[in-house]
């Protein structure tokens, strides 16, 4: 069961901040160094002095400093309370990438849900986690004992109820908070307090099964944040909860793109040597040209191609580019006894056929991104190569959002950064301070 809750929010006062597109940022993973950097300019007050903190050698502890500067903000009324609980209802408009005629709208509403295992069949994953995030993370919640990005949950309501009774709560009121980020994307959130919507909407929730679509990470460290309390005798029903924004998979207002791989520090890699290996379990069609003038084609080619059998674009530097499409013979005699659902799923095919058995690069090599690292951008990947601080890249086709739900229901899990939800939900528009 979803167990959904209101709360009291802790938010910037925009009196105290001024705009807060200078203050609100994207989510941790997502800051750059040069993001970074800018943020810090914006504003004294930015949340990236919070989650994705300077190393600075004055400080003994990145993460206690983070927490005494966000203790400093309560106290000073940088952050304030909200005088009633409340569920906040989030609107993100936003131009498709490479489409920039093409606009999106994406609803949902932030909340918090009670932490659930895996097990319990309320909560469900659809992708690996890396370790050394979730250390990052453990050691940032321990020090704030706060909550500053939501976990993104999809929930299945076709009909639309959950919406449609926010919607009308908030009418035609503007928005309490609205800004507009660096992607050129609009966010408004409102606030619902009225207590029988609050009620109507936890009852709806009730028996809806979450699937993470973003926050794997952030989730599977709050529940053993959570957990180690309740070890320690220190357990509360603050920490058994976490905030998230959830949004219905049935709107049009979802968008998935790829998540490109970049191979490095493999030993003796050779182009020629990995086409012979690669050419086993698929057909090989090498690409001429220089990546520069016609990765546009070359990308086109890969969706056409990848719409009938997974596809890739390995790309090992100029005049070594190939398009890979995986053979149904293939299929059926290495992938035997694999579930259907990853069968035919293009990132898992990668992993399992290219990555690990043509490169070598194993399980835990992955985990531990010893060898591979992850690139939203095609353009960066490709200058990876060129600027050899990688040897390959494998350029994706996205993954369908039918896939993600049927096999995370399924119980079966795709590799690490095998989505990529775009627009991604702010860090900072609400905080759930577990100590409020």
């Amino acid at each position: 069961m979803a167990e959904i809750q209101p709360w009291r929010a802790l938010y910037y006062d925009a009196e105290a901040v001024g705009q807060l597109d200078r203050v609100i940022t994207q989510p941790y993973d997502k800051i750059s160094p040069e993001m970074q950097a800018r943020y810090y300019q914006a504003s004294p007050y930015n949340l990236a002095r919070i989650i994705r903190r300077r190393s600075d050698p004055a400080e003994q502890d990145p993460y206690t400093a983070a927490a005494a500067e966000f203790r400093s903000w309560i106290e000073r009324g940088i952050l304030r309370r909200d005088a009633q609980p409340a569920l906040y209802p989030y609107s993100q408009e936003y131009a498709v990438p490479g489409q920039p005629d093409l606009r999106k709208r994406r609803t949902g509403f932030i909340g918090l849900v009670r932490l659930e295992e895996y097990s319990a069949g309320v909560v469900y994953r659809h992708e690996e986690t890396l370790a050394g995030p979730k250390a990052d993370r453990m050691s940032l919640l321990r020090a704030t004992r706060a909550h500053f990005g939501q976990i993104f949950l999809l929930y299945s309501d076709p009909e639309g109820m959950v919406e449609r009774e926010l919607a009308a709560s908030v009418g035609s009121a503007p928005a309490w908070e609205k800004l507009e980020d660096e992607y050129g994307t609009r966010h408004e959130v409102w606030r619902v307090t009225a207590n029988g919507v609050l009620e109507s909407v936890r009852s709806e929730m009730r028996d809806r099964r979450l699937v993470i679509a973003d926050g794997h990470h952030r989730y599977e460290t709050a529940l053993a944040y959570r957990n180690s309390l309740r070890a320690e005798g220190k357990g509360s029903e603050a920490s058994d909860y976490v905030m998230a924004t959830f949004v219905r998979m049935e709107t049009d207002g979802l968008l998935i793109l790829p998540t490109h791989r970049v191979v490095h520090g493999l030993f003796d890699f050779r182009w020629n040597r990995f086409l012979t290996a690669a050419g086993d379990d698929f057909d090989v069609k090498e690409l001429p040209g220089n990546a520069s003038m016609e990765l546009a084609g070359w990308r086109r080619e890969l969706t056409e191609t990848g719409s009938g059998a997974p596809a890739f674009l390995a790309y090992a530097g100029p005049g070594r580019a190939a398009l890979l499409v995986l053979r149904e013979t293939a299929e059926e005699w290495e992938l035997a006894g694999t579930p259907p659902g990853l069968a035919r799923l293009d990132v898992f095919v990668l992993h399992r056929m290219l990555i690990e058995d043509a490169l070598g690069v194993d399980g835990q090599a992955v985990r531990e991104e010893r060898n591979l690292h992850y690139e939203r951008d095609a353009e960066a990947a490709i200058r990876a190569v060129d600027e050899e601080r990688a040897q390959l890249c494998f350029l994706l086709n996205p993954t369908p959002i039918e896939a993600v739900r049927d096999n995370a229901f399924a119980g079966q899990v795709m590799p690490q950064k095998s989505t990529d939800f775009y627009p991604k939900l702010l860090s900072g528009l609400t905080i759930y301070d577990l100590e409020g």
